[in-house]
């Protein structure tokens, strides 16, 4: 066996899976169209589920991406919102084909 400082024990809990563990109520043609497209785009249930649910509270709830973008700005110090908004400008133009 080897000594305690070069072993390596590695303990999995609660599954093969990291993350909380939900049990939901869903339609069966919600959950029929939701395992088509999984399989699709070669993508686990739980993977699909979890990039749903992550779209739809960025969209619902937009308030931390909000907070965390006028942060930011704060941080960098823009004083004229204009020099901000040419600039990211500037650099989406620069990155786009025409």
């Amino acid at each position: 066996m080897l000594p305690y400082c070069q072993r390596v024990d590695v303990i999995l809990a609660g599954g093969h899976t990291l993350g909380m563990k939900v049990a939901i109520s869903i339609p069966d043609d919600i959950f029929d169209e939701a395992e088509s497209l999984a399989r699709r785009l070669n993508t686990s249930r739980s993977e699909l589920y979890s990039r749903a649910l992550a779209e739809f509270l960025g969209h619902h709830a937009p308030e931390p991406l909000t907070e965390r973008m006028n942060q930011v700005v704060a941080d960098i110090g823009v004083e004229e919102p204009e020099v901000f908004r040419t600039e990211a400008a500037r650099r989406v133009f620069k990155r786009t084909e025409w």
